[in-house]
């Protein structure tokens, strides 16, 4: 077989090449054939293909994405922006937390063990290559219908994943999210977030400089998985005599991951490296372009070099492959000696399979022979760039006239109390604990809050007691209802999640899943979606550093819900002063902070009891709800608040029934004169939190909450054990324990 050489493809205009197997449209791979003045190699065609994919290029979303710039608010916290593997926030003492989520959505469905165990993989290295040491994980998931078959296929296995690849990394899940509604069928989310914590000077970037530096790759071998993990790939395309079609989803290996992680602190440590990147989607193709580009000159890479698993493997394959555990580095010559040496220490290979040049092109030669000659940007970061047409879709307002205040509700005591039952043992709002338990929460000692808390907390020095705190939230039936509000509700859910812990949010990552961008319905949801998140990051001051954007999450005609998952990080001074959401002690004095109004479009209570989604959801107040925050800050600073919960999903009565069963103490409750029992309780209003306040700061917490302007309602008393809405109903709290942790076991046994 004769080897396809630039020189090759320059004789052999005429050719024919798959470009549309690889998922490239005719006039991409047309400017693909400009941009090189010939038909590009068969290597070529395979990174243009994989880099340009909707995964890598964003092609579809870009024109919306720089937003985030435009609108970014000032901050002075920001340290890395959008354009890295992860951003990175100053949070004092001369600390820098970098933080990111992605999904791993797609191969989570194919194969769901190893593709959400290699989502986190995945997401650690990104956070491990900017210099950052991995300190807490944490994973938003959303299911189909919790009682069909292929939930009980996927969900157990992305669990089990997800799990196996966290714990033997010895990394603490500390929170996330678990959804299940029908529009996921075919289409899990699994989205996975890392932080990482380092000091100021120990920030690494992903760039290529200085003639001479060498190029070495380290960790795992290359081997055949994740070829086509990020586009339309089948690899009999380049070679049918070759081996059967390549696992489109990468296998992971957690202890050569902890390794690598290990190794590579070990070498930022010594100060050896120039630059570095990880090698997730895309691979090599990926890993080397992005280097070159953002580096001062070209880069030539000796392929044949590349340690492999698989020796049939062709030049295309080993560019394409997405093998997990693998990095690679710029280093000076002076260093390479050290660098292998401490690679050899904790058992990770380490090639040098190129240096940096002097000239502007990437370069990849196979056997001496040169299979790549390439402009790197034009690979890396030129890609297409759409204007999708989009179109507020025609069915959008009949959706929002179907509004649930025709829905039948309950009346007296009697029935409030099913709703209540029925409320908190649907799968939404029932305990996760069957699913956080196979998580280990608290490895490395430092974890100070975890689910089912609202944000997960890590203490980032042990002497200073500085932490940290971050919450995901994103809720598809808003932002079907309404996709501009329903990005805000997100962000200011994760934000009041954060501030109820006692933490001070600072910045945001987003991971915003949607449907094909090739329907302008679909498209017009992703634009107002993040048009609603640009504009509520101003408004909160909150500027995103990165993130993900996953599309095509569709099965024919039927797109999810538009979810864009929203994870927001916070800083806290003293992690002893946090605030969890137990009610710990009887007597404490239980207010409802915020206001409440018949708001039920979208509600948990109009899905648990009426399978309805329909209306507007919960109207939006940014500037309430950073009033909101500075009052759960300053209380739990203050000592002012023993505990706060904010209200969201299943309304007040959903946050009582937790905060009761976590602290094992129950709570009478008093449904003020003139309010609506079934609107106190059930309603989803935004801008809300109930806290428990000591008896001996009533009056300096009510004083605080009035001078800001913020309503304050005592609704009643941490007392007894039973959840006590006098004159309605009581719920002793071993009957509410009982159906609220039995579904998820009964479903998924």
């Amino acid at each position: 077989m004769i080897l396809d050489t630039t020189e090759h493809a320059a004789k052999t205009p005429d050719t024919p090449l798959p470009w549309a197997e690889l998922g490239l449209k005719p006039d991409e791979y047309e400017r693909v054939v400009e941009i090189l003045g010939r038909r590009p190699t068969g290597a070529e065609l395979a990174m243009y293909s994989v880099m340009w994919s909707e995964h890598c290029s964003y092609k579809s979303s870009k024109v919306h994405l720089r937003q985030f710039g435009e609108k970014a608010p000032a901050s002075d916290t920001m340290l890395v922006g959008i354009g890295e593997n992860a951003g990175v926030v100053d949070v004092g003492q001369g600390y820098a937390v970098t933080f990111k989520i992605e999904s791993h959505n797609h191969p989570s469905y194919i194969e769901p063990y190893q593709g959400a165990a290699t989502g986190v993989g995945g997401i650690v290295r990104d956070i491990l290559a900017m210099g950052a040491r991995p300190v807490a994980v944490m994973d938003p998931l959303r299911f189909g219908a919790a009682d069909h078959p292929d939930t009980r296929r996927v969900l157990p296995g992305v669990v089990a994943g997800i799990g196996g690849y966290g714990n033997c990394l010895g990394l603490p899940n500390i929170g996330g999210e678990v959804v299940f509604d029908p529009c996921y069928q075919g289409n899990p989310l699994v989205n996975a977030l890392c932080v990482g914590v380092m000091r100021h000077e120990d920030i690494h970037l992903a760039k290529a400089s200085g003639t001479g530096n060498k190029v070495i790759l380290y960790g795992a071998r290359t081997g055949g998985d994740g070829i086509g993990g990020v586009s339309v790939l089948a690899s009999e395309t380049f070679d049918s005599t070759g081996p059967a079609k390549r696992p489109a989803v990468q296998v992971g290996d957690p202890f050569q991951e902890k390794l690598l992680i290990e190794c590579t602190l070990e070498v930022f440590a010594e100060k050896l490296v120039v630059g570095i990147q990880d090698l997730g989607g895309a691979g090599l193709s990926c890993a080397t372009s992005e280097l070159a580009s953002a580096g001062s000159g070209g880069m030539r890479v000796e392929l044949d070099t590349v340690p492999l698993r698989d020796s049939s493997l062709s030049p295309e394959e080993i560019l394409m492959s997405e093998s997990q555990e693998r990095m690679c580095a710029i280093v000076e010559p002076g260093h390479v000696d050290r660098f292998m040496e401490i690679c050899e220490k904790w058992d990770v290979i380490a090639t040098v399979i190129g240096e940096v040049t002097d000239g502007e092109r990437l370069e990849i030669y196979w056997h001496g022979e040169q299979i790549v000659d390439v402009p790197p940007r034009t690979v890396a970061h030129e890609g297409p760039v759409y204007q999708r047409p989009y179109a507020r879709p025609d069915w959008q307002d009949a959706l929002q006239a179907d509004d649930p205040s025709k829905l039948a509700r309950p009346a007296g005591g009697d029935e409030l109390r099913a709703a209540v039952l029925a409320l908190v043992s649907s799968p939404n709002q029932a305990s996760k604990a069957w699913i956080t338990g196979q998580y280990d929460r608290y490895v490395l000692g430092n974890t100070v809050l975890a689910q089912p808390e609202d944000s997960g907390m890590i203490r980032i020095d042990e002497e200073t007691n500085l932490g940290v705190a971050v919450a995901t939230d994103g809720n598809g039936r808003f932002a079907k209802l309404d996709p501009y509000t329903g990005a805000q509700l997100a962000l200011a859910e994760a934000f009041r999640n954060v501030a109820a812990t006692g933490a001070r949010p600072l910045a945001v990552s987003d991971c915003l899943n949607f449907g094909s961008p090739e329907d302008p319905a679909v498209m017009w949801q992703f634009a107002e979606a993040t048009r609603g998140l640009a504009d509520g990051c101003l408004a909160l001051g909150t500027p995103v550093t990165g993130g993900n954007v996953s599309l095509y999450n569709q099965t024919g005609d039927t797109a999810i819900h538009p979810t864009p998952v929203v994870a927001v990080l916070g800083v806290i001074d003293d992690v002893t002063r946090r605030t969890p959401i137990a009610f710990a002690e009887q007597g404490q004095l239980v207010y409802l902070l915020g206001e409440t109004r018949d708001e039920f479009g979208g509600s948990a209570w109009a899905q648990v009891a009426h399978d309805h989604l329909g209306g507007l959801p919960p109207a939006v107040d940014l500037e309430r709800e950073k009033l909101l925050a500075e009052i759960l800050i300053s209380g739990s600073r203050d000592g002012m608040i023993d505990a706060a919960h904010d209200l969201s999903d299943g309304g007040l009565v959903q946050a009582l029934a937790e905060s009761c069963l976590r602290g094992g103490n129950g709570a009478r409750i008093v449904v003020p004169d003139g309010v609506d029992a079934f609107t106190l309780l059930f309603s989803e209003s935004a801008g809300r939190a109930v806290v428990a306040v000591p008896r001996s700061e009533e009056l300096r917490f009510t004083d605080m909450c009035g001078a800001r302007g913020l309503p304050a309602t005592r609704i009643g008393v941490v007392d007894g054990d039973a959840l006590d809405v006098q004159g309605e109903f009581t719920l002793p709290l071993t009957e509410l324990l009982a159906a609220h942790e039995a579904t998820l076991p009964a479903i998924i046994a």
